[in-house]
């Protein structure tokens, strides 16, 4: 529910440069994070700088208000919610700096593990901390929560690697610890902190008793309550409060900067399985596989072994055993080089020889077998959290016990299911810390089941302090956990921290609820309700992982948010609440629907493999009128004179002034809709050429599928565009090939699929497959298509058809990018050498598995490649960057800005991607040429005038 106070932040104290969410779509699109809380804010603040935030600390203290950072919203127990000011730290604060040949970074809590580790990459260094999350949790999170992660144990978190930071305080005061006069800087502005610390440092160390409790608690894993081992580990001000605001959730001050030292990669790597007859067993090993110092020691018990064998590509280590009560370890051997790795691998296999095993042990450094073990590992969380019950919420807990108390642990933790009858529940972990998560799936609109959630939770703990363990090890307190800190920490400890937050934030501004509760029942306040809503994205388990490679994030709404919001909806429908289902309704429409790239980007990333245009694209056709589908299906049928009346419209119009052009096109789309008409520029190119003409070589070995982009949209410049230069390169490298008949008139099908228009979809599928079909002699020779996006349609349309034609199964369909550099990149000379290109991939590409394939044909014409790091998506979406500019525009920015700042360090001999649509919206954002890779290559490999 939502909190609305009366008194309004005051704009003038939060400062121009700060903007102010307060639609009903952006609050609730931003209330859901993974835990299985809900909170919807009055407001969303986003600050730009330390400084904005001092001036929201400021503003909410005047109202009488209280607000909660949030970032990556990957929090698992409710720490990132609020019911009254919700401020946005993931849209600024992403500045990544790396000094030192990467020894350090300074990082913007808004940047994401991934990112971070992507830029230390070329330097063989990374973050200590290694969360699963990687892809999605920001620094922010990870320094509020002290996250860690399957290797880096309590040597590597962010509590041990962490060298300073720009704190803000809740008084306004912004604090450089790093600074070498910050503890006088404190005494000055905040001496009550100052001194306050110091005086509890003392206090704890007077207790003997409490000191060993409290360095027995951190010893482990340990994210319950407050740092208190920060007022043993250090004896300034600064440091001791340096140290408590890591693992605070947001409850003390406001991390604006994080210095972090690094830690080496080491790069090689061999991954094995090592199957137990028992978990007895698996536990008894688990001492001495710790003492060889293996990286990872990640345990499975026997309902996680028993999930794993219902996986796509499980091991046969695993799909041969008939489980009972088994359990396995995955281990992990890391050095620095090969023949380090041979040795230590050498050696841990010699001590597994020795382990009573189910299974004969082995090694193995292959990256496919390697990636299969791992996805049998985080597959668990997909394979339960997808197929929960729809209408149910998907609970990952994290607990850490002393590691001889570990089997103990989980045999009655699985007890513990049985008795409250949580049903396929698993335990996984990282065994040689002690720390372990479990699953279970629970409705949060039933009494009953709250009521059986309470008692659970309640065993629950007396289990893990009963063995001497903490209740959390890894996913932070939050608000699931902060009724049980006085039990784990008793008194007189637990006072210490309430001193503690009254000392550092004496008005409550910061979190309220989160780490500390006096209430013995707000773990069970404010769950969250998840109704079914539709097939396409019932799984969701809010995770947000769709998030940083969606093209309208910046924009509009992320996968994430497109999917809660229907449930928002549904939820607002089934209680009657009309006045909120209307407003959410009525921004949906542009922000939820026709700005999503249905790109498939999000499906990539995403653990339960939900591809939320498949959503979108259901409401698109749920949305458009018979007469509209009727117009596409009759484009359908006369494709082929459609694309080339569009190709000459575009000559024609770059032949005219662009703002007379612009002009008309603008008028007609006040007439007929943004959504109906696209807006032309000046970026725009010329049309394009005529279809290739039919031709059936008896001795072809591939069949060529010309897009019809080619037709529609002119190569860049005068370039000859990538059908000629696919074609032109075929023929230099020997390679007769099929061209279909009636090209012109086939289509991959995506501008009708995209829309929503499925008469027309079906139209173009059955032609084209049938044509190509026939072109590749019944499957024999392989299809090449010259345009990613268009050979990714081809493959969803043959899936698609696959049930109708089971013939079709032997049609295999192949990007021109993958084709050229496996078959064609041989057989050429490459005479010519450029110096430095710039390569765009793309999500076609990305979900082809196209992408290597196009940087070996870029390394191939050039002597240095540049990938961005923050390339993605640049939401040109077949004619979506024409009908709505600003969602490129927004998707681009980033990769734009990061391309520019790399010519200031040398200038690019050319611009290429695999897409001639993801070329256009790549020129548009940066000025600059984009062509397809082959058009390089075949000037590349022209043969040289004799």
């Amino acid at each position: 529910m939502s909190t609305t106070l009366a008194e309004p932040l005051d704009p003038a104290l939060l400062g121009p440069s700060t903007e102010v969410h307060v639609r009903s779509i952006d609050r609730f699109a931003r209330a859901h994070d993974a835990s299985h809380y809900l909170l919807i804010p009055d407001a969303v603040i986003s600050p730009v700088d330390a400084e904005g935030v001092a001036r929201a600390f400021a503003a909410t203290r005047a109202a009488g208000r209280t607000l909660t950072f949030r970032s990556g919203g990957t929090s698992l127990s409710g720490q990132g919610i609020s019911g009254d000011i919700l401020v946005d730290t993931r849209s600024h604060f992403r500045d990544i700096v790396a000094a030192d040949d990467g020894a350090w970074v300074r990082v913007g809590p808004g940047a994401t593990v991934r990112q971070v580790n992507t830029r230390l990459a070329r330097f063989g260094r990374k973050l200590g901390p290694d969360p699963a999350s990687e892809i999605a949790c920001t620094i922010g999170g990870v320094v509020a929560n002290n996250s860690s992660g399957m290797a880096c144990g309590i040597v590597e978190n962010s509590y041990r690697t962490i060298e300073s930071m720009v704190l803000v305080l809740p008084s306004g005061t912004i604090l450089d610890t790093a600074a070498p006069d910050a503890n006088e800087q404190l005494r000055s502005t905040d001496p009550e902190i100052a001194d306050g610390l110091l005086m509890l440092r003392e206090r704890l160390l007077s207790s003997p008793s409490n000191v060993a409790f409290v360095r027995h608690q951190f010893s482990m894993k340990n994210t319950m309550g407050y740092g208190l081992n920060a007022l043993l580990d250090f004896d300034d001000p600064v440091r001791i409060l340096e140290h408590l605001v890591i693992g605070s959730e947001g409850t003390l001050a406001f991390v604006a900067e994080a210095r972090f030292r690094t830690i080496e990669v080491r790069p090689a790597i061999a991954t094995g399985l090592l199957v137990f007859e028992t978990l007895s067993d698996a536990m008894a090993a688990l001492p001495d596989l710790a003492a060889l110092g293996l990286a990872t020691i990640e345990l499975m018990d026997a309902s996680s072994l028993r999930v794993a064998q219902g996986l796509a590509d499980v091991p046969a280590a695993i799909a041969a055993i008939d489980v009972g009560v088994h359990a396995a370890l995955l281990v992990e051997v890391h050095a620095g080089d090969a023949a380090e790795l041979d040795s230590d691998a050498t050696r841990a296999l010699a001590h597994f020889g020795m382990l009573p095993l189910a299974v004969p042990a082995s090694l193995t450094t292959d990256a496919a077998e390697r990636a299969a073990l791992w996805h049998v590992r985080k597959g668990l969380y997909t394979a339960v959290a997808g197929a929960r019950p729809s209408g149910t919420t998907a609970l990952l807990e994290d607990i850490v016990v002393p590691v001889d108390r570990l089997l103990a642990t989980c045999e009655r933790l699985v007890g513990l299911f049985a008795d409250h009858g949580y049903e396929g529940s698993v335990i996984f972990g990282h065994a040689k810390d002690g720390n372990v998560h479990f699953l279970l799936n629970e409705r949060f609109d039933d009494p009953s089941s709250v009521e059986r959630y309470r008692r659970f939770t309640d065993d629950l703990v007396d289990l893990v302090l009963g063995q001497g363990g903490s209740l959390k090890a890894e996913h932070g307190t939050g608000r699931i956990m902060a009724p049980f800190v006085r039990r784990q920490y008793g008194d007189e400890l637990t006072d210490m921290m309430w001193e503690i937050k009254r000392l550092i934030d004496p008005d409550g501004i910061l979190n309220p609820g989160v780490v500390l509760s006096d209430d013995a029942d707000s773990f069970l306040h404010d769950l969250k309700r998840v109704p079914t809503v539709e097939k396409e994205v019932d799984r969701c388990v809010e995770c947000g992982y769709c998030e940083p490679s969606c093209p309208s994030r910046s924009l509009t709404l992320t996968p994430r948010q497109r999917i809660v919001l229907r449930r928002d909806m549904a939820w607002a429908e089934q209680q009657g609440d009309i006045r909120q289902l209307a407003e959410l309704r009525a921004d949906y429409d542009y922000d939820g629907v026709q700005t999503c790239a249905v790109d498939g980007m999000c499906a990539v990333a995403c653990p339960v493999d939900i591809n939320t245009g498949d959503l979108v694209r259901r409401l698109r056709a749920e949305q458009s009128s018979k007469i509209e589908d009727g117009l596409w299906d009759a484009a359908a049928r006369g494709w082929g004179a459609i694309t080339r009346v569009g190709g000459l419209a575009l000559t024609v119009a770059d032949a005219l002034p662009a703002p007379l052009v612009t002009g008309v096109t603008k008028g007609a789309r006040a007439v007929l809709g943004d959504d109906t008409v696209p807006l032309y520029d000046a970026g725009l190119p010329r049309g394009g050429s005529t279809s290739p003409a039919a031709a059936t070589p008896p001795d072809a070995e591939v069949v060529f599928f010309g897009a019809c982009i080619g037709t529609m949209f002119g190569a860049e410049g005068h370039g000859a565009g990538s059908r000629d230069a696919v074609m032109t390169l075929l023929s230099r490298a020997g390679i007769p090939f099929v061209v279909p008949g009636h090209t012109g008139s086939l289509c991959c099908g995506t501008p009708w699929k995209s829309k929503g228009h499925l008469a027309g979809y079906d139209r173009m599928t059955e032609r084209t497959l049938a044509a190509l079909w026939s072109a590749s002699h019944e499957g024999r020779l392989p299809v090449v298509c010259d345009a990613a996006s268009c050979t990714e349609g081809l493959h969803v349309m043959l899936a698609k058809a696959r049930d109708e034609h089971p013939e079709y199964a032997g049609l295999e369909i192949e990007d021109a990018t993958a084709y050229l550099a496996r078959e064609v990149l041989p057989r050429l000379d490459v005479s010519r050498s450029l110096r430095r290109i710039a390569v765009h991939p793309s999500c076609s590409t990305t979900a082809l598995g196209a992408t290597p394939a196009l940087k070996t044909i870029a390394s191939a014409v050039a002597e240095e490649i540049y990938v961005p790091e923050d390339w993605g998506c640049c939401a040109f979406a077949g004619d979506r960057g024409m009908l709505h500019p600003e969602l490129t525009a927004s998707a681009t920015a980033v990769e734009a800005a990061e391309l520019r700042g790399a010519e200031r360090e040398g200038a690019f001999d050319a611009f290429v991607s695999a897409n001639r649509t993801c070329e256009i919206g790549m020129t548009r954002a940066t000025g600059r040429p984009y062509r397809h890779i082959a058009e390089v290559l075949e000037e590349c490999s022209r043969p040289t005038q004799k």
